[in-house]
């Protein structure tokens, strides 16, 4: 294992586990017991529900950016591990026999072109 591939797979694990550390933390949030005291006076019952509304929108801030930024890690990781490209071997060129590749003398050279040269008029 390459070191690329295996620095993709820790980027992608870490944003899983905030991602997963994300939900959970919503599902404990939502799950709380959410209770309503009815208030006489609107404005007592103003200040005693300011105090819950703004933790509760610190929560949701929280986990907004929590999984935003898990997402973005998990986009990371599996961006390396796309970009990581199993060795191959390069193809070399079967050789080819001297009898082939060599012409003996500068004539048989010149037959030789002339008939590839016709074989690919004949074949467009």
């Amino acid at each position: 294992m390459e070191k690329y591939e295996a620095s993709g797979i820790i980027v992608l694990l870490m944003g899983i586990a905030l991602l997963v550390t994300t939900f959970v933390d919503a599902y404990l949030f939502l799950t709380e017991d959410v209770s309503i005291l009815p208030v006489p006076n609107l404005i007592a019952a103003l200040g005693e529900a300011l105090a819950p509304l703004i933790e509760a929108s610190i929560r949701m801030m929280y986990l907004g950016v929590m999984g935003w930024i898990g997402s973005t890690i998990t986009m990371r990781g599996i961006t390396v591990l796309l970009q990581v490209k199993p060795e191959t071997k390069p193809k070399t060129p079967k050789k080819e026999t001297k009898a082939k590749a060599e012409p003996k003398d500068l004539e048989e050279a010149w037959e030789k072109a002339l008939q590839e040269a016709r074989l690919e008029v004949k074949s467009a």
